[in-house]
């Protein structure tokens, strides 16, 4: 991956995250123009980039969180489905589905009809929950499972959510910005292994570094030439030779 689509992809993703056309399905098919090669650094890629989207609703709303807690209790509703059937699901929909453009367009097609329809029948409805504030525990719980349908690819997670909510009671205003926060905790579990893999190696390094600095002070570095010869022969001899 170049520079230049690394740069392309950033830009799809922070325009796409958050409003309902899949992120994910947009940077499937703009990893297939670029002609950029489906393989696990790509989608490791696509995903770490979606720290970024976080950190930019993170600061957007982070008066909204503070001073609105009573909000906490139906993000943590929703956010426990879509946790529990995004962690069964994760592996298959890896392996089969993420990266796969026919799935992705499909899924973009059908959803755009599901959009029609759904406006169509929300004309007749009236909205209940008109601020973050009224939304109810079972409302949040049925959001959070209309949202893990976003695992499919080009499904959009900003849509299944947002629609559902629409669909039990919210206004479209309510839905979207639940939509917004519910992000939050959600791409955040999603890419928890790499925070949490960065976050150990950044104290890691910084303990080595002033230990090591300290060793070559006073010693030379014929201890790592041993180790290096005795983790040579080790590994051939334990693990490559059967």
């Amino acid at each position: 991956m170049t520079l230049i689509q690394a740069i392309i992809l950033g830009i799809v993703e922070g325009i796409t995250e958050f409003l309902p056309i899949s992120s994910t399905g947009h940077m499937i098919l703009v990893g297939t123009l670029l002609r950029i090669p489906q393989t696990e650094f790509l989608k490791t890629f696509e995903i770490v980039i979606q720290l970024g989207a976080i950190i930019a609703v993170g600061f957007l709303y982070i008066k909204t969180l503070l001073t609105k807690r009573v909000v906490w209790f139906p993000l943590i509703a929703a956010f426990i489905p879509t946790s529990i059937i995004g962690f069964i699901m994760y592996k298959f929909v890896k392996q089969f589905l993420l990266g796969n453009s026919m799935i992705t367009v499909i899924a973009l097609g059908l959803g755009g009809i599901a959009f029609y329809a759904i406006e169509q029948i929300l004309k007749r409805h009236t909205p209940k929950a008109t601020t973050l504030e009224k939304i109810t525990i079972p409302q949040a719980i049925l959001i959070g499972v209309g949202q893990s349908v976003s695992i499919i690819p080009g499904v959009s997670r900003a849509a299944a959510s947002i629609f559902t909510g629409m669909l039990i009671g919210l206004s479209r205003q309510t839905a979207v910005e639940f939509s917004f926060l519910l992000a939050i905790p959600t791409m955040i579990a999603f890419i928890l292994p790499v925070i949490i893999g960065t976050l150990v190696a950044f104290v890691t390094a910084m303990v080595t570094v002033k230990l090591f600095l300290k060793y070559v002070q006073s010693h030379t570095f014929f201890p790592f030439a041993i180790y290096r010869i005795f983790l040579a022969i080790g590994f051939w001899y334990f693990i490559l030779r059967s």
